[in-house]
């Protein structure tokens, strides 16, 4: 079953039962009206989100494993100059109950769900309130992303935007580029580290390798084009080392990396080194001035 079809709306109206002595901030959660769901549906109550956001212009970007005549277009966008962090996570779980280490059901996020935390809205000391949060589920992800009144990037954009260095938009063929991403790799720990200590990337844009992995909107249909295996034709070609034989960069180490932890992950895994960062389409910029 695939899970990118499920709305933060859905998701919230599902965990509705849990954890019923609401304290009357969370007594009179924020309704909104979203395109798509007619009568306006609740969702997680409105967060102030206060992580800067960078613009991303829109280019061609070609994934690694669809060969050199497969570019995408991807639209300009804004991503959050860093990962959110314990402080900002912290804020929303203060007001949205349901996504508490106590309340959440465990469809949504396994036992590892905020580990680490100190209680339901307290990081734990050994947990930098500027830090990356981990341990957290794609469906929190995405809630506290509909919350802020953002999105999860899909991977053609955090690909795309993760692939600039620091003085280009696209550094992939440059060997300096790629040995930076894999000695990252292996460090151990670097998940405890506070966010933006590393220089920008070309588009202004921090930690996109060097301190977690990040949930994407569309993380399980990398590899995939139907509801299982079964249903590609060409399934032998996507998995395991098969997977290199239409890819566009051989040497692409990093890359292939990340595809085969994405393939790893179901949606409720909280895992300690990965966290998330949010995005916004230029058209919901547009409309918010």
């Amino acid at each position: 079953m695939k899970v990118t079809g499920l709305s933060a709306a859905c998701l919230l109206a599902m965990l509705s039962g849990s954890c019923n002595n609401l304290t009357e901030l969370d007594s009179a959660p924020r309704v909104w009206s979203v395109a798509g769901h007619a009568g306006g549906e609740p969702l997680p109550v409105q967060v102030a989100d206060t992580v800067k956001m960078m613009e991303v212009k829109g280019g061609k970007y070609v994934p690694f494993y669809g060969g050199k005549d497969s570019a995408v277009a991807i639209k300009t966008f804004e991503m959050d100059a860093h990962p959110v962090t314990n402080r900002q996570f912290q804020t929303f779980i203060q007001h949205n109950r349901p996504w508490r280490r106590s309340c959440v059901k465990r469809i949504f996020a396994d036992g590892n769900y905020l580990a680490g935390w100190e209680n339901d809205t307290t990081p734990g000391p050994n947990l930098l309130p500027d830090a990356p949060v981990t341990n957290v589920s794609w469906f929190a992800a995405k809630a506290y992303a509909a919350a802020a009144g953002k999105r999860l990037p899909t991977v053609a954009e955090w690909e795309y935007a993760a692939m600039a260095g620091t003085n280009s938009a696209d550094a992939r063929t440059q060997p300096a580029f790629n040995a930076h991403i894999l000695s990252w790799y292996e460090k151990p720990n670097t998940a405890g580290n506070a966010v933006q200590q590393s220089r920008p990337n070309y588009w202004g844009i921090h930690d996109l390798h060097g301190l977690v992995w990040e949930w994407t909107e569309d993380f399980s249909e990398v590899m995939l084009s139907g509801e299982s295996r079964r249903d590609v034709s060409n399934d032998d070609l996507m998995f395991c080392g098969s997977g290199s034989v239409g890819a566009s960069d051989l040497m692409n180490y990093a890359a292939f990396m990340r595809f085969a932890f994405r393939g790893s992950l179901k949606a409720n895994y909280c895992i300690r080194n990965q966290g998330f960062r949010c995005v916004k389409s230029e058209n919901q910029t547009k409309n918010e001035k």
